[in-house]
């Protein structure tokens, strides 16, 4: 069996870990990079590719995908080798380098680990209804990947932050009817976006069930006809539907993430911001995964931590060598 040979292992395919093999390829360090998913981009593929991101430099709106597509042609030149669809199960460290096995049998000798693993192994808080396995994938849906399939449909959006508010925004725009059922008055979405959700209730664009909770399902054979709802006050009442969109957040877990002897707080790794350092020397964690006083988890923010990591491991790796700092702007991109 063939053990690949690399300088850095990123552990996590999704915006942060693709943006730190262009780091790494900056300080001339070669990458081989594992992720669980059978494409690149984590979340941003997998859960909302066509969701619009404001909050990238440069760019006032950019779409999910077209940003990992971005980022893909940024890694590009640097040659990195992907093992998608697999996990690392097992590290070992062996003299001066890792080595790491995965759930298909890849063996890869690194230098250095970086686990850029976003929230780890993820997947959707499905709501506690009866029947509702019958009806994922067919009128149940906890991820938008495809925008238009919702065009000209009654939906019943569930939730009260983020995903549920933005998706209510943006599928008001093209779904025949959009209601959004949530518990309580309050929203945890961002202020600018609960506002106009609430605009557009008032001006009769989108219907907002509060404070009401998801109780049932109606329907045949996998096909929704309608959402049944019920009040903190044990009032009932059935919302017709084609589609009902739960966002409920994520059920997060590190996997064998959790048996390497990282130190963890909370599901997270707990490292040193100034150089994105674990508690063991080697290993290097950014993006959502990492933790430490203040972080603020934005794909922004596993950037810079991608270029922090990528210096602290040009120095880990090569001791012994001097290294001058030069800008982009006049290095140019390494041959």
């Amino acid at each position: 069996m063939t053990i690949h040979q690399t300088d850095v292992a990123i552990i996590g395919a999704g915006p942060v870990g693709l943006f730190a093999i262009f780091e790494c390829g900056m300080m001339r360090l070669k990458c081989h990079v594992i992720d669980t998913l059978e494409m690149v981009g984590g979340q941003c593929t997998a859960l909302y590719p066509e969701k619009p991101i404001y909050d990238i430099p440069a760019f006032p709106k950019v779409m999910a995908g077209d940003l990992i597509a971005n980022l893909e042609a940024q890694a590009k030149p640097f040659e990195p080798v992907y093992h998608l669809g697999q996990q690392v199960t097992e590290i070992e460290k062996c003299g001066d380098h890792w080595h790491l096995r995965t759930s298909t049998g890849t063996e890869i000798q690194a230098k250095a680990i970086l686990i850029a693993a976003g929230v780890g192994a993820f997947g959707p808080n499905r709501p506690p209804l009866e029947g509702l396995e019958q009806y994922e994938d067919k009128s149940v849906f906890y991820y938008v990947k495809n925008r238009e399939h919702f065009r000209d449909k009654e939906l019943v959006i569930a939730g009260g932050g983020d995903s549920a508010v933005d998706w209510a925004l943006s599928l008001s725009e093209i779904a025949k009817r959009v209601t959004v059922v949530h518990r309580r008055p309050k929203f945890r979405a961002a202020p600018e976006s609960e506002a106009l959700l609430k605009k557009l209730a008032d001006e009769g664009v989108i219907d907002l069930a509060i404070p009401y909770q998801l109780h049932g399902l109606k329907g045949e054979e996998g096909n929704l006809s309608a959402v049944r709802v019920k009040s903190m006050e044990g009032e009932e009442k059935d919302i017709p539907a084609d589609m009902l969109l739960p966002f409920y957040g994520l059920a997060m877990e590190l996997g064998p993430i959790a048996s390497w002897g990282l130190q963890l707080e909370t599901n997270h790794i707990s490292i040193d911001p100034k150089d994105c350092s674990t508690n063991i020397p080697g290993i290097y964690a950014i993006g959502d995964i990492a933790t430490y006083g203040h972080k603020l988890k934005l794909i922004l923010t596993g950037f810079a931590e991608a270029a922090q990591a990528a210096h602290a491991m040009r120095a880990y790796i090569h001791p012994d060598q001097v290294y001058h700092f030069e800008y982009s702007t006049t290095s140019g991109v390494p041959k």
